[in-house]
């Protein structure tokens, strides 16, 4: 058995593993449909539960695809996992989906990675990179299927490009990616749609915030998170003042 005695390190594999396992179950051509996103979920889920009792046994957990257990609110340190984020975009066989490690210390996103199978990379908090310089025109990200209403009238009111994604996970990444610069949401998620994200986005320098400014909280009893914003540190000030100014 592999012991992982850096965090970091146990969150990239998990979440790199999970990715495998998951392209391995699309690729088996036995599922189709709704059946293989439920086939993946279940699928990676196991392994990333089992894996994390296994090697962090007496931290927290909470994940999509696991019947939640309150014994997590006691714990300082917590994982939250989401083993397909996007699993409409998976069955599709697109590569805008992701797999999230992450973990909330003392409520805070302080460590992460997110894969992205189809693009056959891993994104950590701990081992940040260069983001490409933001274009003269920006490029703000959205639901490929449902734009919220607060993204769509921020963009037109700052000039900004709508690009559509599927996963939260894919959205973020692609800001760190530059291949987007504002990611703002406000439909609602829930704490795994966004705590390997935010924690990677973190790490790499982004602003990170609910979309009135104030910090993202998790590990909280209830889940649901109504929004949040991801950015270049020189755009946060403009799109907050923007999105107050909507009412």
């Amino acid at each position: 058995m592999m012991a992982f005695e850096n965090d970091g390190d146990l969150a990239a594999h998990l979440a790199d593993q999970a990715g495998k396992i998951l392209l391995q179950v699309r690729a088996s051509g036995v599922f189709g449909g709704k059946s293989l996103g439920k086939a993946g979920d279940q699928t990676a889920n196991q392994f990333l539960v089992h894996a994390l009792r296994e090697q962090r046994p007496e931290d927290g957990l909470l994940s999509e695809e696991e019947k939640d257990n309150a014994e997590r609110l006691a714990k300082e340190r917590v994982w939250i996992v989401d083993p397909v984020d996007g699993t409409r975009e998976y069955g599709e066989e697109r590569a805008d989906w992701a797999v999230h490690v992450g973990m909330a210390v003392g409520g805070k996103p302080a460590l992460g990675a997110v894969a992205l199978p189809g693009l056959d990379a891993v994104m950590r908090s701990d081992q940040p990179g260069t983001i490409p310089p933001a274009p003269d025109v920006l490029r703000m990200v959205v639901s490929r299927t449902r734009p919220a209403r607060e993204a769509t009238e921020v963009a037109q009111r700052i000039g900004a490009e709508l690009v559509g994604m599927g996963s939260a996970g894919a959205k973020a990444m692609a800001v760190l990616r530059g291949e987007v610069d504002i990611y703002l949401h406000s439909g609602g998620q829930y704490e795994w749609d966004s705590c390997a994200p935010v924690a990677v986005a973190l790490g790499w320098g982004l602003h990170c915030s609910r979309i009135d400014g104030s910090p993202l909280i998790y590990n909280q009893q209830d889940v649901y998170m109504p929004d949040l914003l991801i950015c270049r540190k020189e755009h946060a000030e403009r799109v907050l003042t923007e999105v107050a100014a909507l009412g």
